[in-house]
């Protein structure tokens, strides 16, 4: 992989986001292997993918999967548990258009917020997801088994967009005084 030519990346790769299906599998491990030290394996994406609340997608272009997000559903949030892209379409706006699409799933009354965890040493992540108007909520101790590295919980909330978005513009509180 050429590491700088994927860093200069910026057009937008036109993309179908759909549902996970069994074919999939040898995209998505390739994906899952050169994004990770530590990846899952095909057992570790099918026994996931087998429970109830677990949810696969993958973004495709040209018949080729060179995205995917694994999350679970919950009462109150969606919470994603594996993410990546394919190393050679990394910042071409798959990533963003995937987050998109699960932020498009919320709603005020049902499911609000997103939460991840992301390894303390994965930086680019990290500043993947606060570029999606992720926050960073508190730090997870030796949160992963495989290397006891600590994560950050990291959190998106349909109300703080909403909030952000129709906030009117106070030109008499900047001048005031604390």
């Amino acid at each position: 992989m050429n590491a700088t030519r994927t860093m200069e990346r910026t057009e937008t790769v036109k993309i179908h986001i759909r549902w996970m299906i069994r074919r999939d599998m040898a995209d998505v491990l390739k994906a899952e292997q050169e994004s990770f030290d530590y990846a899952w394996t095909e057992d570790d994406f099918l026994r996931c993918l087998r429970q109830r609340n677990c949810i696969g997608m993958v973004a495709e272009t040209k018949d080729r999967v060179i995205g995917f997000m694994i999350y679970e559903l919950h009462k109150s949030r969606l919470h994603v548990l594996n993410f990546a892209v394919a190393p050679n379409f990394r910042r071409s706006g798959i990533g963003c258009q995937m987050v998109g699409k699960l932020i498009g799933k919320l709603s005020s009354h049902r499911r609000s917020k997103i939460t991840l965890a992301v390894r303390e040493r994965n930086l680019s992540a990290q500043l993947f997801f606060r570029h999606q108007d992720f926050k960073a909520k508190r730090v997870l101790r030796k949160y992963y088994e495989d290397s006891g590295e600590d994560a950050f919980l990291m959190e998106y909330r349909i109300d703080d967009a909403i909030e952000e978005a129709v906030a009117p513009f106070n030109r008499i509180a900047q001048f005031e005084e604390n």
